[in-house]
């Protein structure tokens, strides 16, 4: 089996990509990152990918290719769109994006590709249970993971949460919007973890995201009877995710 394969990480604002080692979830390459087309379309983004893929080098053309996208993912066809065009909802994106580059790849949510790299290399490295990784941002995304598998398109951002979608209460964007303090934001992650506990009575909670370099500020404040900690892969995790998942 082989052990290298191309991770790409399509978001809002930016499409990363590099080549894995998936044995040890190392970037083999420099991070390549290209700006996200205004209006995410889909064939800005199909030609967005392939300029980026070039950019990471020779690439052997037996070598497996993940690439994780901001939507909920069902046999291939992206059913949701998240900060990308609505013309997403409904494609057969994962056949595009083989016709695009001329090879196999697999295809997965971005939490979800995430939440697999925390499972085999970071922060959730031989969990047993169940383990939530949330990541913070402008929503917020989640995965779930039993003993370590994945169990796709949680979408758990959208949990009712006092009449509201939670991310519109908890995410980072919620918290800038608002202007909140550390402590005042916290307050509002307690009673979004809170409720995680009492629907999922997860054994680990993890916390992803750009603001997760910052858990000092906020993580201390939070009082659950879940342990709660930092992801560890932060930017590179979509990466490694969905290379480890392209692999398997």
């Amino acid at each position: 089996m082989t052990t290298t394969a191309v991770g790409i990480d399509i978001g809002g604002t930016g499409i990363k990509g590099a080549i894995v080692d998936v044995a040890t979830g190392e970037l083999l390459t420099d991070r390549k990152k290209l700006a996200t087309p205004d209006g995410g379309k889909p064939d800005d983004i199909l030609d967005t990918v392939l300029a980026l893929f070039d950019e990471l080098g020779d690439v052997s053309a037996d070598a497996p290719v993940g690439v994780c996208f901001p939507a909920i993912i069902l046999n291939g066809r992206t059913m949701s769109a998240a900060n990308v065009s609505k013309k997403w909802i409904g494609l057969e994106a994962e056949k595009l994006f083989e016709q695009k580059l001329g090879r196999d790849i697999h295809f997965v949510n971005d939490a979800d590709a995430a939440g697999v790299a925390e499972a085999r290399y970071g922060a959730a490295v031989g969990a047993k249970g169940l383990t939530i990784l949330t990541t913070l941002g402008t929503g917020i995304g989640s995965a779930m993971l039993f003993n370590g598998v994945l169990i796709p398109n949680s979408e758990l951002g959208h949990l009712e949460l006092d009449g509201h979608d939670a991310e519109h209460l908890a995410s980072t964007s919620a918290k800038e919007k608002d202007d909140l303090s550390w402590t005042e934001w916290a307050k509002r992650l307690q009673r979004y973890y809170e409720h995680l506990e009492f629907v999922f009575s997860p054994d680990l909670l993890l916390v992803g995201g750009g603001i997760s370099k910052s858990s000092d500020e906020f993580l201390p404040l939070l009082k659950l009877r879940t342990p709660i900690k930092p992801a560890m892969l932060r930017n590179n995790a979509g990466i490694v995710g969905a290379a480890a998942l392209a692999v398997a």
